[in-house]
């Protein structure tokens, strides 16, 4: 697989991007759902629509809300039904919408 190859400066502003409903927030806690399934692929296709990716540095920005195999099943769907694409070199990009 390949490597990460994004900074943590961007892992941080794509972390960031992610927007989840919050259930509570304090000083010391946000908690938040999980995406359900149609939610994640949403979430996966706006991270790869602003800069294609590999499955593990989506998985990184998304540690933490969905699973390496929810994250993989989820680009599968987009792949399968037209919405990215899997270049050669391991990066996902999405397909622009008309």
């Amino acid at each position: 697989m390949s490597n990460i190859n994004l900074t943590p400066d961007e892992i941080e502003y794509f972390s960031r991007k992610v927007r989840l409903k919050i259930l509570h927030e304090d000083d010391d806690v946000v908690l938040m759902t999980a995406p359900n399934e149609d939610q994640l692929m949403d979430i996966i296709r706006e991270l790869i629509c602003e800069k294609p990716m590999n499955l593990r540095e989506i998985h990184t920005i998304l540690s933490g809300i969905a699973s390496e195999d929810k994250i993989r099943k989820a680009l599968i769907t987009l792949v399968e039904n037209g919405l990215a694409v899997l270049g050669d070199d391991g990066r996902y990009s999405a397909v622009p919408e008309y």
